[in-house]
């Protein structure tokens, strides 16, 4: 061997320490966005890789691993350890964190046409028969920035499971071509894992009821039969991953005893919950302003007044007139509790309380009173905001804008041609379309951001803290890659492209925000669509 030669193998053993701990600090983020109830206990665990990662790229002249580390050093300065991470920080960290995935990518992906992978999210596994139907779904997830990887034997599988456990496998139920290999393969593999994996089974042959129960009992969400296309199974595949995690719940505690309320606050944060205690029954309407809560727990009996009294006067406020109020006492006469309960409670836990019970009433009742919000908040094809909470949320932007002197920009976008999308392929077509869409934002704009459907094929985001230009970049790099997407038709696939107007806010009403965005929109439709117009001031 050469000299020549015995540089380059050092080199290349140097780069692969580096990127080895590149992938350590990816992964630490990735844990980090998985629960952000945990993210401040990761926060020195985080930083001690990504110093760990400079020093190495440094020591071995990897220029971009050491400037993309030491920019998330930076901002780690302003996150204190074990506490929340702050908004205004994910997204320069993410940011960073992109930067640095792309410097890590293998030279066989850099080399790929096909979209990079996205390290922010554990691995999707996919193991069908089917391998066109596999590269040409993992395709597609990743233009949803989903990490997938595909296996053709049940072996390799099990092993990847073992280093990394993925969020979600897909798997033909009859894998590699012999009746029920699937669920024999999850069987074997569910019982190496403390918590199951969702599984999502596909079948073309067999959807008896004895194959369903025996993919029931081994941890399948949804079984498929006969076999769906692409779009669908993207929407499934959404449902369970950790992006689509649940927000901890706001519960405000009122209770005169400091100590009892203390307590109620361990328990709650314990659970992953966002706790707001208070002792003073005056103070609700502070609290109530200043929280939001989504769940209320009041003490039947305090000085001045009791709980009963202070459910209807939280009662007669339209806003919170659906959260639920759970009434907490020593109080065993079901007869008053019943009464307690017809005047604005929803619940009655006696004390003291078992920790395991005030926990379940929380999530049973959380989980309803979301349900309920969703159906008057939510779209119900898309699941973005409906229109009239857009505009809401648009008032209340612009109060905290002026409050903090921020900047404010408000977008509308209209998917180009849709008559036609629906003319040809069928409405079922159109509206996954709509879904796509309206899952392809959430996965590329920020939590701070939100995201409505405006009406028919028309979309509304409004991004806080925002400067116009900044918008239009990040609305353009949408547009280019949503352009990208094949969508599924059958045994066909078409492309589909959006118009957008971007205006930020120059200290107007929301009515004269939306109707120069709306401007805009319509200055892009007269340009030739796809494309995004920012609006005059």
């Amino acid at each position: 061997m050469n000299d020549e030669s015995q540089k380059e193998k050092l080199r290349q053993h140097f780069a692969r320490r580096v990127t080895t701990q590149a992938r350590v600090v990816l992964d630490t983020w990735q844990e980090i966005n998985k629960d952000r109830n945990l993210a401040g206990a990761l926060r020195d665990e985080f930083a001690a890789a990504t110093d760990k990662l400079v020093r190495y790229a440094q020591r071995f002249e990897m220029a971009s691993h050491a400037e993309a580390g030491t920019r998330i050093l930076e901002l780690l300065k302003d996150w204190q350890a074990n506490t929340p991470l702050d908004d205004d920080l994910e997204r320069p960290i993410q940011d960073a964190i992109e930067a640095l995935s792309r410097s890590t990518l293998r030279r066989t992906d850099q080399e790929s046409t096909e979209a990079p992978h996205q390290f922010r999210r554990t691995p999707v596994y996919i193991a069908l028969a089917n391998e066109e139907m596999a590269v040409r779904l993992i395709r597609q997830l990743e233009f949803f920035g989903f990490r997938a990887e595909a296996f053709t034997s049940a072996e390799k599988l099990i092993d990847a499971c073992a280093l990394h456990k993925p969020e979600t496998i897909l798997m033909d139920v009859n894998f590699s071509g012999v009746v029920n290999a699937g669920i024999a393969t999850i069987e074997q593999l569910q019982e190496r894992h403390d918590t199951p994996i969702p599984i999502i089974f596909m079948s073309d042959e067999d959807g008896s009821i004895e194959t369903r129960l025996r993919a029931s009992r081994c941890g399948g969400e949804e079984f498929f039969y006969p076999a769906v296309d692409p779009g669908q199974l993207i929407e499934k595949i959404e449902t369970y991953t950790h992006g689509n995690s649940v927000e901890p719940y706001k519960v405000l505690v009122l209770d005169d005893s400091r100590a009892q309320a203390k307590y109620m606050e361990t328990v709650l944060r314990k659970a992953g919950m966002t706790a707001h205690i208070i002792t003073d029954p005056l103070q609700i309407i502070y609290a109530l302003e200043e929280f939001s809560p989504e769940i209320i727990i009041l003490d039947m009996y305090m000085p001045g007044c009791t709980g009963m009294e202070i459910a209807r006067v939280i009662r007669q406020q339209d806003r919170f007139h659906s959260v639920p109020i759970i009434y907490l006492s020593a109080e065993e006469d079901v007869t008053k509790q019943l009464h307690a309960m017809s005047l604005g409670g929803d619940d009655f836990l006696t004390k003291p309380i078992d920790p395991k019970h005030l926990v379940s009433t929380i999530h049973n009742r959380g989980r309803r009173a979301r349900s309920l919000l969703a159906l008057m908040i939510r779209d119900s094809l898309t699941g973005l905001y409906n229109h009239t909470h857009t505009l809401h949320l648009l008032e209340q932007e612009i109060v905290r804008a002026r409050q903090k002197e921020q900047s404010l920009c408000f977008v509308m976008l209209d998917i180009d041609y849709f008559k036609k999308v629906n003319d040809t392929f069928g409405h079922p077509i159109g509206d996954r379309v709509l879904r796509s869409l309206s899952m392809f934002l959430k996965q590329r704009l920020r939590k701070t951001d939100h995201i409505g459907r405006y009406g028919g094929e028309e979309f509304a985001i409004i991004l806080p803290d925002t400067r116009p230009s900044d918008a239009r970049n990040v609305l353009n790099e949408i547009r280019e890659r949503f352009s990208e997407l094949l969508q599924p038709a059958g045994d066909r696939e078409f492309n589909v492209t959006f118009s957008c107007g971007v205006a930020g806010w120059n200290n107007e009403s929301s009515q004269a925000l939306c109707e120069r965005a709306d401007r805009a929109l319509y200055a892009s439709k007269e340009q030739g669509r796809n494309c995004v117009t920012l609006a005059e001031s």
